[in-house]
């Protein structure tokens, strides 16, 4: 107001007539998203309330950027996106996934996980078939009918490398082995047990094959599991221990006797990634053996964009800026994290909805999900102030599968879009990244990043679009879910 006031008395020792234009044309400049002040993350422009970017920043980059991570591990890994310039599975992956068919198999997820959280099967036998600070970067991919991440591990002695995708909602981690009966084609060539002098099998009676959620006891007393995923990929085999190698080969640190599926009959939309890391709660789970080693939890920043490089870290550091919230627990699922999402601003002010509105069907936080779901009370009043934020400067653009708030930037420079944060029980506020707010497809196709569930009693989903650029921190020891600003591009 001060700078108003300051040219209201220049004006008034000329014209009344053009002081009283000048005015209404600064004060519609300053009322303008335009003017917003310096920008809020230095590239991105705009203030805390607006994100300003130039529509050429808006698609991915076709050239490969890997600069290395936020993490300050000395075992840290180069991971590039699943389907970007950097990605050592994009020669053989047959070319990528359309939007389309992406947000399609992401629904198929969504699917199993409401099916999860309302007291479903979360895997099964098919009858037909039954007979401490340590860093992994992370890049995106499409596996499990979604778009995950993926890093890469090494297994055995003398270790082998594979590339596998990570996952929160699942608990087992798995890799194709020799001999396969019915294997789909991965990138690296399938686990050799017979090459490594620390392999051995799981016997029935051990706890973790007692904790899976479908095994079976084949001859020998060899446990054998199969995971349904929920767009029907499956993977069935051995469960198996050997040496688990986190980092770089002159880097690495290593968990002994690491329990983990070896898949001889396995079909589904895997793509050519090796297989799978579970993150889930389970006694079976990466993060769960882990633990004694490297402390209860983890840690990942997803990057923005398909040419940059993000990280997985073991143990539960946290950066001095993050922020938590309490992790809650849930007896119906428990190798899911949940959380408690209370509030929701677009361009800084609250989107009125009750709390009870969030909290009646809970908030499950997950690094597979791609789009944010919420409780459709909540999504329609979230989309209509969003829609009332964009005002009529963008042509709207027609919807893509489950994204119905599109937009056309074509021909614009710039575009400016409203800040979209999510409030958390304890105080916990999170800003998302421009990257976070928008699902570009290309320039004419640019939605806003969250969908409904349809209902109001179908369980929330934090999905990763909106977690990018965040250091997500999972402190299972002391329950509670951190996120800190800016620990990756």
């Amino acid at each position: 107001m001060a700078s108003v006031t300051t040219r209201r008395a220049a004006l008034s020792r000329g014209s009344s007539g053009l002081a009283v234009a000048v005015v209404l044309a600064l004060a519609a400049a300053l009322a303008s998203p335009a003017r917003l002040g310096a920008a809020a993350d230095g590239s991105r422009g705009g203030s805390p309330d607006w994100h300003v970017v130039s529509v050429s920043k808006l698609l991915p980059s076709a050239a490969c950027s890997t600069a290395a991570t936020a993490s300050n591990s000395s075992a840290a890994l180069s991971v590039v996106h699943r389907h970007g310039p950097c990605s050592p599975l994009l020669a053989r992956a047959g070319g990528a996934p359309s939007h389309a068919e992406i947000l399609d198999r992401d629904q198929d997820r969504v699917d199993s996980i409401h099916r999860r959280a309302s007291g479903g099967a979360a895997s099964r036998i098919n009858p037909a078939r039954a007979s401490k600070g340590l860093s992994l970067p992370a890049h995106s991919g499409v596996s499990l009918g979604t778009g995950n991440y993926v890093v890469s591990v090494g297994l055995g002695t003398p270790r082998k490398d594979f590339a596998v995708v990570f996952d929160t909602g699942s608990d087992l981690s798995w890799v194709q082995c020799k001999p396969c009966g019915d294997c789909y084609e991965q990138q690296d060539p399938l686990f050799d047990p017979s090459q490594s002098s620390t392999y051995a099998s799981v016997p029935c009676g051990d706890a973790h094959c007692r904790g899976l959620d479908s095994s079976t006891c084949a001859s020998g007393n060899k446990c054998r599991y199969e995971v349904v995923y929920g767009d029907q990929s499956q993977t069935d085999g051995n469960l198996v221990r050997d040496t688990l190698t986190l980092g770089s080969s002159q880097s690495s640190d290593a968990i002994q006797g690491f329990v983990f599926g070896c898949g001889d009959d396995d079909s589904g939309l895997f793509g050519k990634a090796d297989g799978l890391v579970g993150l889930g709660r389970a006694k079976v789970s990466l993060a769960s053996q882990a633990a004694a080693k490297y402390g209860a939890g983890f840690s990942y920043c997803l990057p923005s964009s398909n040419g940059a490089a993000g990280y997985l870290s073991l143990g539960a550091a946290a950066p001095s800026n993050a922020r938590f919230t309490a992790m809650v627990a849930r007896r119906d699922t428990p190798s899911f994290y949940y959380l408690d999402l209370v509030g929701i601003k677009v361009g800084g002010r609250t989107v009125k909805v009750s709390q009870a509105v969030y909290a009646a069907p809970g908030t499950v936080i997950d690094s597979g999900t791609v789009i944010t779901r919420l409780p459709d009370t909540a999504y329609r009043a979230v989309r209509a102030a969003f829609v009332r934020a964009m005002g009529g400067r963008y042509k709207r653009a027609p919807a893509l599968s489950i994204l119905d708030t599109c937009y056309d930037f074509t021909g614009h420079t710039t575009v400016q879009i409203p800040s979209v944060a999510l409030a958390f029980a304890g105080g916990a506020t999170v800003a998302l990244d421009f990257s976070g707010v928008l699902y570009v497809a290309k320039v004419s196709q640019a939605c806003l990043a969250f969908a409904s569930n349809g209902d109001d009693t179908s369980i929330g989903i934090l999905g990763n679009t909106q977690q990018k650029t965040f250091a997500v921190v999972y402190d299972v020891a002391n329950q509670k879910i951190g996120f800190g600003a800016k620990a990756c591009t």
